[in-house]
């Protein structure tokens, strides 16, 4: 009993704190991302919160997995370091004792894990699809933002406002470029311009004390108009909705189409508890460090095994994706070749003269 509590209460405080520092890293990951693409005038500033939320729910069981896998290798090497180990093993607790409690600490997880990947991973990956496709049916005055010369959605159309709108709702210093079907180009400056909308719920935008240029360039031809007041409708764009990728698919709908491209979909989702079951398991021989030694050389390894593990999913995903491998071969085959070199490693440090050794002798 004190054996498993001291190691359940271990993994715990173990995982949260690497819990906490993954979602941070995955937060700003995210976030930098977001606000690059704000700066860029293609996310409005008031949709990057939203959009994180979504991103952080569709990463929580990869964030999930590498906690459990690091949290378990964390803890069992630090044991092998201040040679509790050597005490457990000289008490008659043999390597194979820690799956148990290994077991009893990460299948909570693996649930958490399997219903992420399964429903909460789509589900975000669905709601951030409608949420940008809601941002793309914007008009162009919806993306218009004070200092940045913006492009309207169907690249005629380039705007700049040099003070936002304040508390009357006019925004100054207004400049607006146009392309015309026969190729000429209109230039409007205004000193201030607001919206406003009618009985019928159109929009209009009013321009204030300005000069309307009209033109062909390269050509001498231009004409120039004064204007006190000049008023323009607004063109309401239809929210058209882009397909939805496979990834945000509900796991109903791919088991119910049955596709090359769902099954490799149901490959990635089927497997994501799987893997962090035996990612789980695999920490216990991985965390052996010997004191003498480097500290790093353990943990380095453990993090390239998992590396090469996920990306074997991925390439067997595609395969199946691609019609090149059957469902079944590539859902067991990887989680297969893991579970033998699981076996293989409890028998290296099991064993006291492993069959390789005694062959060489």
């Amino acid at each position: 009993m004190i054996f498993r509590r001291a190691l359940q209460r271990e993994f715990t405080h173990a995982a949260a704190a690497v819990f906490v520092a993954l979602f941070a890293i995955l937060i700003s990951t995210v976030l930098i991302r977001l606000l690059g693409q704000a700066a860029g005038g293609r996310v409005p500033a008031e949709a990057v919160l939203a959009l994180i939320g979504y991103g952080a729910l569709a990463q929580l069981p990869t964030v999930l997995t590498l906690t459990l896998f690091i949290a378990i290798l964390v803890s069992l090497s630090r044991s092998y370091r201040d040679s509790e180990m050597v005490v457990w093993f000289a008490a008659g607790v043999p390597l194979t004792s820690w799956i148990r409690p290994v077991l009893t600490f990460a299948l909570p997880l693996v649930v958490v894990i399997g219903a992420g990947s399964l429903y909460l991973t789509p589900w975000a990956q669905q709601q951030s699809s409608e949420y940008r496709d809601r941002l793309d049916s914007r008009d162009d005055t919806q993306r218009v933002a004070p200092g940045v010369f913006r492009e309207s959605s169907g690249a005629q159309r380039v705007f700049f406002v040099e003070i936002g709108a304040g508390e009357d709702g006019r925004v100054r210093n207004v400049f607006v470029s146009e392309e015309t079907r026969d190729g000429g180009l209109v230039v409007i400056a205004s000193a201030e311009g607001y919206m406003r909308s009618d009985e019928e719920g159109r929009r209009f935008v009013v321009l204030e004390k300005g000069r309307r240029y009209d033109g062909r360039p390269g050509t001498p031809e231009y004409r120039v108009m004064e204007f006190e007041r000049y008023e323009v409708q607004v063109e309401q764009k239809p929210a058209v909705s882009q397909p939805s990728r496979t990834r945000a698919l509900p796991t109903a709908l791919l088991l119910a189409q049955g596709d090359k491209r769902s099954m490799g979909e149901l490959l990635g989702r089927f497997g994501a508890p799987l893997s962090a079951l035996l990612l789980a398991l695999l920490a216990i021989p991985l965390s052996f460090v010997n004191p003498r030694a480097g500290r790093a050389n353990g943990l380095l390894i453990a993090l390239l095994t998992y590396l090469v593990y996920s990306n074997a999913i991925s390439v067997f995903q595609g395969w199946v994706a691609q019609g090149r491998m059957s469902f079944g071969v590539g859902l067991f085959l990887p989680h297969l070749i893991v579970l033998a070199m699981l076996a293989l490693l409890f028998y290296k440090r099991l064993a006291v003269s492993p069959f390789w050794r005694a062959r060489s002798s």
